[in-house]
């Protein structure tokens, strides 16, 4: 006898090793590959420094997300803790739309990084080629997320061990030349505002550990699990990501890393030759689709998440009975990750919007734990930061206090991401109110 819809689960398929493959690999695939040429032509060989300072952000609020998700291990995650914490359907719908719109950008963003690799080891540098190929890209992997959370769990940890591989290579290759520069030197006419430039950008690269806490519905043992998970792909990925920043401008002048489209290309092929060119863009190719393949199932969880609460179409939380995936909500996410690969041409300015976007829901993560703590002090916590001053966590509040300044900071230095960000905000809150009017006519 066949479940109806309605008694239909996500499966929980994920063991502790599967969800810290899911985040290093979700972290690992995007910023290391795509941007940290751009990076690295802002602030030299300084740029490992940069990448301290964005992992310092991340942390804070991966330890907010580490506390939450052990609490409420459920899909939508974002927007589970701040209707939890402020009892709020708008606020928290808003925060669930601006992270539904991150995946897709994301997403986009970094299936366009994939086709950079692509055209340029296949010697096609037309735009209109890697705009197909990132589209291709966009529709095999929603099939994979369609086919189920075990298939795309395994094929995760193949693809994070190949584009690991490749990040230990040039660190390898990079070991004999530590030393070698200055590595505080920075280019000509640096300022504070290129360096937090360069942080925000960066920080692009460390997204995708709160990635984790959207599979929770169908993680093992989520309240143990979730946490660890998330703490440990962090840990990982920065002590790579530092290592590579040390290593690419220890084996190549940064001038010449921040001329490259493929940099890490360029740096193997200093060491290895042409080997090491077609070597890394392979890997590489693997790395982005990986990435790409993560950000488009859990865009679709949380979509998936948001519909079971009712303030999207309910048709998005229906399963596949027999893949028992959100089909609906998976062709959805596909659709609206392809149509913004049509439109984008700099993927540096994708990216600091996507970041803007990001601080924002880290800001009302941080704040909703503290809240939380106020609120619901005698609330089971199976993962608790410390210390505390009285019932006030330090580290979320310096998450807050370092998500605002940034915040701040982008508001007077990227004035139309900003518009473009309280337009978005814009068109959800008009989306939500008419669907409550339709809602309320036909209920």
């Amino acid at each position: 006898m066949e479940k109806s819809d309605k008694d239909l689960k996500l499966k929980r398929k994920i063991s502790l090793l599967g969800v810290i493959f899911i985040g290093v690999g979700n972290i690992l695939g995007a910023g290391i590959y795509v941007l940290v040429g751009t990076a690295v032509g802002m602030t030299g060989n300084f740029t490992w420094i940069i990448f301290v300072f964005a992992a310092f952000l991340a942390i804070l609020t991966g330890l907010s997300y580490a506390e939450l998700s052990a609490m409420y291990p459920k899909s939508a995650a974002e927007y589970v803790y701040t209707e939890e914490a402020f009892g709020s359907k708008l606020m928290s719908f808003v925060l669930g739309w601006v992270i539904i719109l991150l995946g897709f950008f994301a997403a986009a963003t970094v299936a366009l990084g994939f086709s950079y690799y692509f055209t340029t080891l296949l010697s096609i540098p037309i735009f209109e080629a890697r705009v197909i190929v990132a589209s291709i890209l966009i529709v095999l992997l929603s099939i994979i997320s369609y086919l189920g959370i075990e298939y795309s769990s395994w094929i995760n940890i193949v693809f994070v061990f190949i584009e690991a591989t490749g990040l230990i290579i040039i660190i390898i290759i990079g070991i004999p030349e530590f030393g070698s520069v200055n590595y505080f030197e920075f280019p000509a006419g640096v300022s504070f505002l290129v360096i937090f430039s360069a942080t925000a950008l960066i920080f692009f690269a460390y997204i995708g550990f709160e990635d984790i806490a959207n599979v929770a519905e169908e993680v093992k043992n989520p309240h143990k699990n979730l946490p660890k998970a998330i703490v440990y792909s962090s840990i990982i990925s920065t002590i790579i990501y530092l290592l590579v920043a040390i290593a690419i401008v220890s084996i190549l002048p940064w001038d010449q890393i921040a001329a490259s489209d493929a940099p890490l290309m360029e740096v193997a092929s200093v060491k290895l030759g042409n080997v090491g060119f077609f070597l890394l863009a392979i890997i590489a190719l693997f790395a982005t689709s990986n990435t790409v393949l993560i950000m488009l199932i859990v865009t679709s969880r949380q979509m998936y998440g948001m519909s079971k609460d009712k303030v999207l179409p309910e048709g998005l939380s229906k399963l596949s009975p027999k893949r028992r995936t959100p089909y609906l909500a998976v062709w959805f996410t596909m659709i609206f990750t392809i149509i913004p690969i049509i439109f984008m041409g700099i993927l540096e300015d994708v990216a600091h919007a996507t970041v803007f976007a990001i601080l924002i829901a880290f800001f009302l993560v941080n704040l909703s734990l503290i809240v939380l703590r106020k609120k619901k002090p005698d609330l089971d916590r199976p993962f608790k930061i410390k210390p505390n001053i009285k019932w006030v966590p330090i580290i979320p509040l310096l998450g807050c206090v370092v998500c605002a300044t940034f915040i701040i900071l982008y508001i007077f230095t990227e004035p139309l991401i900003v518009i473009i960000e309280l337009i978005s905000i814009a068109i959800g809150i008009v989306f939500y109110v008419v669907w409550k009017l339709i809602k309320s006519k036909t209920d």
